[in-house]
């Protein structure tokens, strides 16, 4: 049975639908509520859940990381995510955008061209994310270096950039198993962002 972990963590709640060590869901924001109503509605359909009295060690280290990944930090822990619920080209997007390293970001139309359909195909995917953070799904914007929607709100995927901004000045091509994905450092996106407000 899937267990829903939720956490406060300075002042922002994380939650986690997890099964054993398998991740069927995560969600952030504002309040409590709406990251239940999130995970909710990104468990597979008729899946049997239980709202967990107390963390269990998958859940204390996810809810911990997601925190890390919210602050901008590096972490590379292997964790199992439940997907074979998801289409399979929900499942190509979602690894290929898995590949994405903090510092840089991707655009609907670079996912799109490595995996396959349309940027609106991609965005789709995104918008729908069962794993965000885990999954950076802020770290895909528009062609034009525009930040594009995100589930979180727009100003929490900037200040999500803003720190996971690493200096780096030039692009570079990641193997995926889709195939080779361009991505840009956040920068592009940051001096488009202070060209619009300056």
């Amino acid at each position: 049975m899937i267990s829903i972990h939720i956490r406060k963590i300075e002042q922002v709640p994380f939650g986690a639908a997890v099964d054993g060590n398998k991740i069927f869901a995560l969600s952030f924001g504002t309040n409590e509520k709406n990251v239940l109503e999130n995970l909710l509605e990104s468990l597979p359909y008729n899946a049997q859940f239980q709202i967990a009295e107390k963390q269990c060690a998958v859940s204390e280290k996810l809810l911990t990381t997601l925190k890390a990944i919210y602050d901008g930090k590096d972490t590379s822990d292997g964790f199992k995510v439940a997907m074979e619920h998801l289409s399979k080209y929900s499942q190509k997007v979602l690894k290929c955008v898995w590949q994405i390293p903090v510092g840089y970001l991707t655009s609907y139309g670079a996912v799109a061209k490595t995996c396959g359909g349309s940027p609106r195909a991609v965005g789709r995917v995104m918008a729908t994310n069962p794993f965000p953070l885990l999954i950076p799904c802020h770290r895909v914007v528009t062609s034009d270096f525009s930040l594009g929607g995100y589930g979180g709100g727009i100003k929490v995927k900037l200040e999500i950039l803003r720190r996971e901004n690493r200096g780096y000045t030039r692009p570079k091509e990641i193997k995926t198993e889709a195939g080779v994905l361009l991505v840009h450092p956040v920068d592009e996106v940051l001096k488009k962002v202070a060209k619009k407000t300056g």
